[in-house]
């Protein structure tokens, strides 16, 4: 069960049924028994959001690389990168020569992840979740791992004031919109976005209803399921290639382009990590996702 931190403030909100267990990790980091966290200095970060707490939290002078969905802040962007989060490279992040690897759970492939894991560098597992709270067990666990609780949980208050504030405020929109997250459109093959999925975290907390409701992860979807979705609005990452597809050319697809949204022309593009990353900006994103979410609701009842 999922719990909305703004569920006292607003009799409208309530629990809502998903299961999320998987994601529901301890957030004490797994170290080697001899690791002192505040002596850590040569720090490898994989994962966009573990990259920005850290530099949230003040201790970005000791990164020394970073995986690259690590594009922010800017400053991250001029740190070595040891590749991309489900594709590392034992070899690429070891080169950094770093004491402690701040790992996002998901990270891979397994094979990879095992290597590192062996070569008696200290490790510190930090929990992935998609849920208002999971951003805050992250950053207590990173704070752990870097040996700043003190400054974790500082932020960890401010973040739970502000993404309070951000439900409260989306609840009031209470567009509840069908959304449809889609990951590509490469050759017209629809890759959606299903429950137990950061797009669909997302979409909850701005107050829309995912589309897709009858599977976990993200799968293809025929023409059928596609009409059977319904969705009165598609949402899209807005970064190159096939995750940024402009109205027209995703809409004529035959059959998108016969659903509400595909009618009415609603597509929102928002930057992937800011959007799915579940970090110190998702208050802000949840804010800008429902502020568009209310507007498309406006102009469709106009």
């Amino acid at each position: 069960m999922r719990h909305l931190f703004a569920s006292r403030a607003l009799g409208v909100l309530t629990a809502t049924a998903l299961t999320v267990a998987a994601f529901v990790v301890p957030s004490q980091p797994l170290l080697a028994e001899d690791t002192d966290p505040e002596r850590s200095s040569r720090i490898v970060a994989v994962g966009g959001s573990v990259t920005e707490v850290v530099f949230a939290l003040g201790e970005e002078d000791r990164l020394v690389a970073r995986d690259s969905t690590s594009t922010y802040p800017q400053e991250a962007i001029d740190l070595p990168d040891v590749g991309y989060i489900r594709a590392l490279s034992p070899e690429g992040v070891m080169s950094v020569d770093p004491d402690l690897i701040l790992m996002l759970e998901g990270s891979g492939p397994q094979e990879a992840v095992d290597v590192l894991k062996s070569s008696g560098i200290a490790i510190a597992d930090v929990p992935e979740g998609f849920t208002a709270e999971s951003i805050v067990a992250k950053v207590r666990a990173i704070g752990a791992a870097l040996g700043v609780p003190d400054k974790a949980e500082k932020l960890s208050v401010q973040l739970e004031r502000d993404l309070e504030a951000a439900q409260v405020d989306a609840a009031s929109r209470a567009s509840d919109l069908r959304v449809l997250f889609i990951l590509s459109n490469r050759g017209g093959r629809i890759l959606a976005s299903g429950a137990d999925t950061a797009a669909d975290g997302i979409i909850e907390l701005a107050g829309g209803t995912n589309a897709i409701s009858d599977f976990s992860g993200y799968k293809q979807l025929s023409d059928e399921a596609i009409l059977s979705a319904a969705p009165d609005v598609v949402l899209m990452m807005d970064r190159g290639g096939n995750h940024g597809a402009g109205a027209d050319e995703l809409f004529a697809h035959p059959a998108l382009g016969q659903t509400p949204a595909g009618k009415s022309g609603n597509l929102i593009r928002m930057g992937g990590q800011y959007l799915l990353g579940f970090g110190p900006r998702t208050a802000d994103a949840i804010r800008d996702l429902s502020a568009e979410l209310s507007s498309i609701q406006g102009a469709d009842r106009s």
